[in-house]
């Protein structure tokens, strides 16, 4: 059964380790869709409706967590994310290099 893009985003996101974190950019570069970021942000929009997606854990290409608003309240996403032992300043991870999940070299 073919999946879509959607789906397969979806797939990764659930592979990110507990306190980790990836990029819109480094899903789209696994899935072999390098220039759909864009695409993996609008996937994460939805993401609210599979509970099982921990959509917390994907941020931009800088650490930042630019998909907040899409949390059921402003600060879900930071709780979500410290509860897992990332600090988050200004809706920055902080030590975002390190914290960096590539499912490219990863999976």
């Amino acid at each position: 059964m073919k999946t879509t893009f959607f789906e397969d985003v979806y797939e990764v996101v659930k592979l990110i380790p507990y306190g980790k974190v990836t990029s819109y950019g480094a899903i789209a570069e696994y899935l072999g869709s390098k220039q759909s970021a864009r695409m993996v942000g609008w996937a994460m929009n939805q993401a609210h409706s599979y509970p099982d997606v921990p959509a917390h854990r994907v941020v931009n290409r800088l650490g930042r967590l630019t998909g907040k608003h899409h949390f059921a309240t402003p600060d879900q996403m930071q709780q979500l994310l410290e509860s897992e032992g990332i600090v988050v300043i200004e809706d920055t991870i902080q030590d975002f290099e390190k914290l960096f999940w590539n499912p490219t070299t990863a999976l």
